[in-house]
């Protein structure tokens, strides 16, 4: 699968079952530790950052089954296309540094660079 479209449908389960919900689901699933033994590495930082992440934001313990995923990292920073398109486009790195002030440290901590989880029509 598109590594976007991966994205896409992990933020739009989190909007329609609520953070809650999809923590529950993640955690009974084991989808992070599959991808990780997969070596599916984006599919498997970006769920685990996305846990992370709605941890903190609910106030909630990190979960400490994925204490040693969370060591590793991608080998480089991953942008979304739209912002590598805007480089092209624009024929500079303006759009990758000014979306990298935007990231989110969960996901920023696994080189995934990822700003927009909640705004997903």
């Amino acid at each position: 699968m598109d590594f976007e479209i991966f994205k896409s449908n992990v933020c739009h389960s989190v909007k329609y079952d609520g953070d809650h919900s999809f923590l529950e689901e993640i955690y009974k699933s084991e989808k992070i530790q599959d991808y990780f033994q997969k070596k599916q590495f984006l599919e498997c930082f970006y769920l685990l950052g996305m846990v992370d992440y709605l941890c903190k934001e609910n106030n909630i313990p990190l979960n400490f089954k994925y204490n040693s995923i969370r060591q590793y990292k991608l080998g480089s920073l991953v942008f979304p296309r739209g912002v590598i398109t805007e480089c092209v486009v624009f024929g500079n790195e303006f759009p990758k540094k000014d979306y990298l002030k935007k990231a989110i440290p969960e996901f920023l901590r696994f080189n995934i660079v990822e700003a927009e989880v909640r705004n997903v029509c």
